[in-house]
């Protein structure tokens, strides 16, 4: 359903265009998760969600996709005003490493 929006934050992820958040960077070593998992999570990922940011009225983007090391992780992420990818946050996702979810 949001193909043409995943299409575009992968073109960006290959290009390291994006920015964590200082929150997505300290979820992300809370849950002991390295940048690749995270450029990983898209770019195997689907978008499960779309959200409404209320403070700057833009959307985010749920995605569910896979770590190096295959476990699931999710993130949340937008297109930036500047063009750039911006992740919002990072987590394990409690599903399997069977893929059922994805």
């Amino acid at each position: 359903m949001f193909e043409r929006v995943l299409k575009a934050m992968r073109e960006k992820i290959r290009g390291r265009h994006y920015v964590m958040t200082l929150h997505a960077e300290e979820e992300m070593d809370n849950d002991e998760l390295t940048i690749y998992d995270v450029e990983r999570g898209i770019l195997t990922g689907r978008i499960i969600e779309r959200q409404k940011e209320r403070a700057a009225w833009e959307w985010k983007y749920r995605i569910k996709g896979r770590t190096l090391a295959g476990d699931g992780v999710e993130l949340i992420a937008k297109l930036g005003a500047t063009g750039s990818v911006v992740i919002i946050t990072v987590y394990r996702s409690k599903s399997s490493r069977t893929g059922e979810d994805l």
